[in-house]
């Protein structure tokens, strides 16, 4: 699958300009790990691009549609990935790909919504602030913290490890994810 047709799929199902931020804040995360793991960089970013698609418009059957809709197309390897990309839900994580979105999706949601009320946004933000908000239940507070230091387990990183990984990969597109500092 490519990454243009993976848009069109997620388009076809998100209309919310935040949900398609995330996407791509997600996409290029997972494009930055494929490329730090040697793994192959398109469908690491087509995964991390989808692995929300069908929240918006079936929040009740949330992955189960997107990942449906990927098996029919053949792409069984990402449909896994992304049926398993919340460790509640129980589904095994052998691959690298596996591991890397649960690593990607709740932790970068959380640094871009912090680097959000920063003054300066993403620029000179660093590990140990994120760390000091993670503590603050109050703050995003959907943002499963367990999961958050899940993802950095699977990939063997110390989570300051993690953080600091995404931070540079959002200070690197901050325009286009309108994070530079006003």
């Amino acid at each position: 699958m490519t990454r243009d047709e993976a848009y069109a799929l997620l388009t076809e199902m998100t209309e919310t300009d935040s949900l398609l931020r995330h996407a791509r804040t997600v996409e290029l995360v997972m494009r930055a790990l494929a490329r730090h793991f040697g793994e192959e960089e398109e469908k690491f970013a087509v995964t991390g691009l989808l692995h929300d698609a069908d929240y918006e418009k079936y929040p009740g059957r949330h992955p189960d549609v997107i990942v449906a809709r990927l098996q029919e197309m053949g792409e069984k390897e990402i449909a896994h990935a992304i049926a398993g990309h919340y460790t509640q839900w129980k589904v095994a994580r052998h691959s690298r790909l596996d591991k890397c979105i649960v690593a990607a999706d709740e932790l970068a949601g959380f640094i871009y919504a912090a680097a959000l009320i920063r003054p300066t946004r993403i620029e000179g933000m660093n590990a140990r602030s994120v760390l000091k908000k993670l503590k603050t239940k109050s703050f995003a507070a959907s943002v499963d913290r367990e999961e958050v230091r899940k993802g950095a387990e699977l990939l063997g990183w110390e989570l300051r490890q993690l953080i600091e990984f995404i931070i540079r990969v959002l200070e690197e597109h901050k325009e286009e994810l309108e994070l530079a500092a006003p």
